[in-house]
């Protein structure tokens, strides 16, 4: 029987990062909840082997169920009947397999069912899904939104909503319409209040809605009258039992095929405002994306592993010309660099993972007494290196689960195209990732913060100052060869003081950057566990080659130049 989280000691090794104890500390408030449910941890090793044994849980699930319904699944899809969705039998099964498991309200406090897993634990366990089935981690995955509700809505609203989605509810969240996309400060959907009934009623449509036909969603609405920016904007709570929605259609799509993606009819739909009104974009939508763009960055760690796995033992079973084609230097090559993208995707994620964890729960501690100054200042330092990391894991991460994929069917070569192979699915699921929750070059918009105001070479200069052992120095001098080329380049770009021109070599910078943050985590990976060390050298000769291309492009250009690319 398949565990996929058992089967993979990369897993266990950063879940036991040493910044662990301190996350894990601050997430169980000392311990406190141990007098006041049975199942809360006593200390740090309790805590560490409950994340363990959940972790166990999900991966036998996700290789004994989940992963050998993922043929039928995509093949199935769900179906639209009297404008509400009916998922395919086996996404019906691995549902109810997570919920009798009790894994539907991880990350949720204790006092609302959850288990109150810091987010490191319930990433990771959205990492293994991923593998088992691409599409259907969209479905499990959502209840990322209970913790938006966890934070901003009302105590009596987080009493009727949060237990639900523990008890095993799914949700969704509704923003995206017909003309208002990735700029969501164009959407329309009104929301109005009816005084008689006392709610809000919504109306109008929205589009490319995940799991669209969940039990309760966030919806994005404009409740301001005369606006048409996103000050106008609100988040409402909306709950499928009140009706007044109808799912129009289910987007026929190339991947994820498991997954509902749904246009969505409202007509006098009741909700209730979460938060406070004009914030919905402003705030809320903020913080919802950045938890799912975390999400989906694991979904892409997960999509990297299966490629590689697939790959790896097709090419030991494969034989051509009298001997298997992993023996092959265009194969191997392949395959190694499959790995140390995959391992760089993955030590980036769980970085990232932990600064997100830790100024998240010294803000809801700040919601239950004033913070200490250090405290503060913690809060602060981790929150600047959460909003830098998070869209640059997402981007790259990404790209890499799309390069893996790719080269995954190219290593099955005539087989890959055809279906009787799992990496024709995992490549078409992988094409998502790249694109929703904001693409790649949105995530650069984002990340280019993180280069014209020094964040990422203030981070590098710190893992540079970390102590090391003697026989993997070599590798930091590499580093730190990529990190002189890198500031160059930011020099030359900035020094202009073009926008434009910032904007026309944005990418470039922050894959630069990436590639020397990714290159710092693998060292300190091999400086904990030395089995990293084949993935550090691949990772710094690939890294090294793809910054030196970059930074030679940027050299030779100018504000002058960048005319010449522009398509009339």
């Amino acid at each position: 029987m398949a565990n996929f989280y058992t089967d993979n000691p990369d897993l266990k090794f950063h879940l036991h990062h040493p910044l662990m104890k301190r996350i894990v500390s601050l997430k169980e408030r000392n311990y406190a909840d141990k007098d006041k449910f049975d199942y809360a941890p006593i200390d740090f090793e309790d805590a560490m082997d409950s994340y363990e044994k959940v972790l166990e849980i999900v991966g036998e699930i996700s290789g004994d169920i989940i992963s050998p319904n993922a043929e039928a699944v995509d093949h199935d899809g769900p179906e639209l009947i009297d404008g509400r969705v009916k998922y395919a039998d086996g996404t019906v099964q691995n549902i109810e397999a997570l919920r009798q498991a009790g894994l539907m309200g991880m990350s949720l406090p204790r006092r609302f069912d959850g288990l109150n897993f810091p987010i490191v634990p319930y990433i990771m366990a959205a990492d293994i899904v991923s593998r088992a089935d691409t599409g259907f981690v969209n479905i499990w995955g959502l209840q990322d939104c209970a913790e938006t509700i966890n934070e901003f809505a009302t105590e009596e609203q987080k009493a009727r909503y949060l237990k639900r989605v523990s008890e095993g509810e799914t949700m969704a969240m509704d923003l995206t319409e017909p003309d208002a996309g990735s700029d969501l400060q164009a959407v329309m959907l009104k929301a109005t209040f009816d005084e008689k009934r006392n709610t809000w009623l919504l109306n109008g449509v929205k589009r490319f809605i995940t799991n669209g036909d969940g039990d309760i969603a966030l919806v994005l609405a404009r409740s301001e009258d005369g606006t048409t920016d996103g000050r106008g904007l609100s988040m409402f709570i909306y709950d499928k039992r009140d009706g007044g929605v109808t799912v129009r259609r289910i987007e026929n799509k190339m991947g994820i095929k498991g997954s509902p993606t749904c246009e969505l009819v409202f007509k006098n739909a009741p909700s209730e405002l979460c938060g406070s009104r004009k914030l919905g974009l402003i705030k809320y939508v903020m913080a919802l994306m950045n938890g799912a763009r975390l999400g989906i960055t694991a979904q892409s760690v997960g999509v990297s592993e299966a490629a590689y796995r697939e790959s790896l033992a097709y090419a030991k079973e494969r034989k051509q010309f009298g001997k298997a084609i992993i023996e092959f230097p265009a194969v191997y090559e392949m395959l190694s660099v499959m790995k140390a993208k995959l391992d760089a995707s993955r030590t980036l994620l769980y970085e990232t993972s932990r600064f997100v964890d830790i100024y998240k729960t010294l803000m809801h501690i700040s919601e239950e007494r004033d913070l200490t100054k250090e405290e503060k200042e913690e809060q602060k330092y981790y929150q600047k290196l959460a909003d830098i990391f998070t869209p640059l894991s997402k981007g790259i991460t990404s790209e890499y689960c799309n390069q893996n994929a790719y080269d995954a069917v190219q290593i099955h070569g005539g087989s890959g195209f055809m279906k009787d192979y799992p990496v024709e699915r995992i490549y078409r699921d992988a094409r998502i990732t790249s694109i929703y929750e904001g693409t790649t070059q949105l995530q650069v918009v984002a990340a280019i913060r993180g280069v014209t105001t020094g964040g990422y070479l203030n981070r590098i200069r710190e893992y540079e100052a970390e102590t090391i052992k003697p026989e993997i120095e070599g590798y930091r001098r590499v580093l730190i060869g990529m990190t002189e080329e890198y500031e160059a380049a930011v020099k030359k770009v900035t020094e202009f003081n073009n926008n434009e021109f910032i904007d026309f070599h944005a990418r470039r910078l922050v894959e630069m950057a990436g590639h020397i943050v990714m290159g710092y985590l693998l060292l300190l990976d091999c400086n904990r566990d030395h089995k990293f060390w084949k993935t550090l050298e691949v990772f710094l000769k690939f890294g090294r080659s793809q910054n030196a291309s970059r930074a030679e492009f940027i050299k030779y250009s100018s504000p002058n130049d960048i005319g010449k690319f522009k398509i009339e």
